[in-house]
């Protein structure tokens, strides 16, 4: 996926889950923040981010971060672009675990969930549901970085979607390139690391690829391992 129209900026501060200040071209700007995550490891003083311009004239903020520095390479925080750049990857067969498809959708209903997509395939019919993953340590990419009733929630409902005979597949979507694995973050939730445990016992697929960050992109790359012990 590409964006339209990018700037370079400094942050100053994180004031909310949704605002930040940004210093842009030398003047002090109030900015979007596309993810809601705590991402304490990227968006504090001083870093450098990207930023995307809006051409909406009723908004009130005109940028949005999509991506923060970290050891001088750029992270997607972008919480929209997993799946996007998901969408473009299924419709090219590109995710090896599935291949060419003959029917996809969006946003497709099961139980008290709405799952990200809907494919169908000869006579397979499977859900797959996207999670973006920005934190990462030593190599070792991992989610969530703050609790995720809704998260756990979308796990069980897999299973779930599994026992009725559709395939379920959880993709995490490393939005970054580089890591060598990816572990839930039992630190952060036991409860969905053990639910996520579960579900792959219970026939569920839980993958993982990193990306191709670019200043003005994320692309999917290669799948990394799935590690469900914390070493």
């Amino acid at each position: 996926m590409k964006y339209k129209q990018i700037v370079q900026g400094r942050l100053l501060k994180r004031v909310n889950r949704f605002i930040a200040e940004v210093i842009i071209n030398g003047s002090i700007e109030r900015v979007h923040v596309k993810n809601t995550g705590r991402l304490k490891e990227l968006l504090y003083p001083e870093n450098a981010v990207i930023l995307e311009a809006s051409d909406n004239p009723k908004r009130t903020t005109k940028y949005s971060i999509i991506a923060a520095n970290k050891n001088n390479k750029w992270i997607n925080i972008d919480s929209q672009a997993p799946n996007a750049t998901t969408f473009e990857a299924l419709k090219e067969g590109k995710i090896k675990e599935i291949g060419e498809v003959s029917l996809l959708k969006k946003e497709v209903t099961f139980g008290d969930s709405r799952f990200d997509f809907y494919y169908e395939k000869g006579n397979e019919r499977g859900f797959l549901e996207v999670k973006g993953v920005t934190l990462e340590k030593d190599g070792v990419a991992s989610f969530p970085d703050a609790p995720t009733l809704r998260g756990t929630k979308h796990v069980l409902e897999m299973c779930q979607a599994v026992q009725e005979g559709y395939k379920g597949i959880i993709l995490f979507v490393i939005q970054m390139q580089g890591c060598k694995k990816f572990v839930p973050n039992q630190e952060m939730d036991a409860n969905f690391a053990k639910a996520l445990q579960q579900a792959s016992q219970q026939g569920v697929k839980i993958i993982a690829y990193d990306s191709i960050v670019e200043e003005d992109g994320l692309l999917l790359d290669e799948p990394i391992p799935v590690n469900f012990a914390q070493k």
